[in-house]
């Protein structure tokens, strides 16, 4: 009998890119505000499409996973700016509002 770790792997590694983008929104919002939502669409798309075409199945599945945190991260930097707004995050004061 053989285990197979590659759920195992990808749960941890998805668990750790959700852990990364966290700080990433909320960095990404105080510093530019919503601006770069394109930048977080675009690596969105180009890893959809790296794991549409790649054969190594584990990467695939990672690209995967980084595409769909890419895609989520724009609806949170979005409701980042509500949660600045509604006084829950601090705003940035060197940036115009």
């Amino acid at each position: 009998m053989s285990l197979n770790f590659d759920g195992l792997i990808v749960g941890v590694l998805a668990f750790m890119t959700i852990g990364i983008f966290h700080p990433v929104v909320i960095k990404t919002e105080y510093y530019f505000g919503t601006k770069p939502w394109w930048l977080f669409m675009s690596l969105g798309i180009m890893c959809v499409v790296a794991a549409l075409l790649i054969e190594d199945r584990m990467v695939s599945i990672i690209l995967g996973v980084i595409s769909c945190c890419l895609f989520w991260s724009i609806k949170e930097l979005f409701e980042q700016r509500e949660r600045v707004r509604k006084g829950w995050f601090p705003k940035n004061p060197k940036r115009k509002y």
